[in-house]
């Protein structure tokens, strides 16, 4: 099936101008104009998740505050759920994914990435702050398939190695995810640490998990 031609470069360009501009009246005028057209899926994979991954590139080159992408991202979840409620067949298919902080008391960055996780389609759920014992029992609770970890401070960094080698100890079986200043910092720690991979940014944790959604289905 086709995907339709009203996914024009213009229209996401207006999506996300009124996404930064918080313009909720024509915010929600293009998206249910795209709604009428095409599937909820469609919409979010051909018109959310290009202009959040444009705001993304703008916060890159200084053009837009940090504040712009969190609440870029809460419009967009807003509007998705409407639209592709949680538990709607169309998001069947998804892995079981999860993000937290680990042993850290940052939150910004994890509410950032939550929100446009969301509006990307995902269902994900929110653990909040963790330590690593508890996380692991979590994990085997929920039967998580993907981990998306947020950290600020290098100590929190360090605790993924042993997160990872308990979920090994135990034979469980996981993509973990992980972002934050450490890692930016060292891009190799990512691979020290016991990670899958490592995103520098919300829309990067979105490229990630689609295509490990992918190769899960």
């Amino acid at each position: 099936m086709s995907v339709p031609t009203i996914f024009t470069q213009d229209l996401i360009e207006t999506f996300r101008e009124a996404l930064e501009s918080l313009d909720r009246i024509r915010l929600e005028a293009v998206f249910q104009r795209a709604i009428s057209s095409a599937t909820p899926l469609e919409v979010v994979e051909k018109l959310v998740v290009p202009a959040l991954e444009q705001i993304g590139q703008r916060w890159d080159e200084g053009q837009i505050a940090l504040s712009q992408i969190y609440m870029s991202g809460r419009l967009c979840e807003d509007l998705v759920e409407q639209a592709l409620p949680p538990g709607a067949p169309e998001r069947n298919h998804l892995p079981k994914l999860a993000i937290v902080v680990l042993n850290d008391y940052h939150m910004l960055g994890k509410r950032i990435v939550c929100s446009v996780m969301r509006a990307s389609g995902f269902e994900i759920a929110d653990y909040g702050r963790m330590d690593v014992a508890e996380l692991v029992e979590r994990i085997v609770i929920d039967k998580l398939q993907i981990l998306l970890i947020s950290v600020l401070m290098l100590p929190s960094a360090l605790k993924i190695r042993e997160l990872r080698d308990a979920l090994d100890a135990r034979g469980v079986r996981i993509k973990i995810l992980v972002g934050g200043a450490p890692f930016q910092f060292d891009p190799q720690l990512w691979r020290e640490v016991g990670a899958d991979a490592m995103g520098l940014s919300a829309t990067d944790a979105v490229a990630t998990v689609q295509h490990w959604a992918g190769d899960m289905a």
